[in-house]
């Protein structure tokens, strides 16, 4: 069964909305677009490299791969080429529209479709941004690592990776290091359910 890798953008207040650019996702009047710029480096991009790997198939909401669709294609180099060339399965409510191919959709059931797809076999699936599907997963307990790349900003408003449907659980920290631009990276991996205690309870 192959893994399926979150890799998000994400500020220090949890914020995953529109870090590449002001126009990559301006909904509900999110008007911060371009925040991970400013912060971009060399060695944030040789983590990104590392994280995502070559020879993936992509897992992708909708908006995230309009977003990539209308944007890698007319690009080249090794990113652009993995992303062009890897298979996406795209959960959409429009599966008849999508053109930037190789391509399937997810299908009405999400994370049956999602199921399916990881028992299928085949490269590791990575997963960037999508905000609707990135927390579905996490709540299904379908994610075997998180990558979060944490941006020294807050944000205040914004669509997050979160979310109240999450399921309380407990995360192992595989890596992190930090960039020279203050970027912290860190790979998380499912641990089991979450532990609770107290700091006034007599130590052992």
């Amino acid at each position: 069964m192959r893994k399926i890798r979150i890799i998000e953008h994400i500020s220090l207040d949890g914020v995953i909305q529109g870090p590449g650019g002001p126009e990559e996702d301006p909904a509900n009047g999110f008007n911060h677009g371009g925040w991970a710029f400013p912060h971009h480096d060399e060695a944030g991009g040789a983590a990104i490299d590392a994280a995502q790997g070559t020879g993936f198939d992509l897992l992708l909401g909708r908006k995230t791969y309009d977003i990539f669709g209308s944007y890698w294609p007319k690009h080249r180099g090794p990113m652009a080429d993995s992303l062009n060339g890897a298979r996406k399965f795209v959960a959409t409510h429009h599966p008849d529209s999508l053109d930037w191919g190789p391509v399937e959709s997810l299908g009405p059931d999400l994370a049956a479709g999602v199921r399916k797809v990881k028992q299928a076999g085949g490269p590791d699936l990575i997963v960037w941004g999508s905000s609707t599907l990135t927390p579905l997963l996490i709540a299904e307990g379908l994610a075997d690592e998180v990558v979060l790349l944490v941006f020294p900003v807050l944000i205040g408003r914004g669509k997050r990776i979160f979310s109240d449907v999450v399921q309380p659980a407990e995360l192992k920290l595989a890596s992190s290091k930090a960039t020279p631009s203050g970027v912290v990276i860190s790979t998380y991996r499912p641990a089991g359910p979450m532990r609770t205690g107290s700091f006034s309870e007599t130590p052992a």
